[in-house]
């Protein structure tokens, strides 16, 4: 099972996009949903996670922009993201992460976001 991660695009400043996650089959028992994103040269960072309860975290960076949520019916995760800065661009991973595992064991493909100046 993979996650197919959609909904990027270009876009510019001060403009917003909404990304969706899904898993490609089923998947069960689902504890924290995560997005993370990697710029160019730089390492991957976690954005946004949500565990089952559906309380969310984010990082400093998108905190008050961003809102991460998620539906635990079909495991399926949505990243509202408002206010986009050129600093947002990058390639975003939606991630899972099984009950009884501490890492996030299905990974999206990324889907590129660009925020033009």
């Amino acid at each position: 099972v993979q996650l197919q991660a959609s909904g990027g695009g270009l876009v510019q400043a001060g403009g917003a996009l909404r990304l969706t996650c899904a898993p490609s089959g089923s998947i069960y028992s689902i504890n924290q949903m995560a997005w993370h994103r990697q710029a160019p040269g730089k390492e991957r960072e976690l954005v946004a996670q949500v565990g089952r309860t559906g309380f969310p975290t984010y990082a400093a960076s998108v905190e008050g922009r961003f809102t991460v949520s998620r539906n635990n019916g079909n495991n399926t995760m949505t990243l509202q993201m408002n206010n986009l800065q050129p600093e947002d661009t990058a390639v975003y991973y939606c991630a899972m992460q099984p009950y009884g595992r501490s890492s996030y064991d299905y990974w999206g493909q990324g889907t590129l976001v660009t925020v033009s100046s």
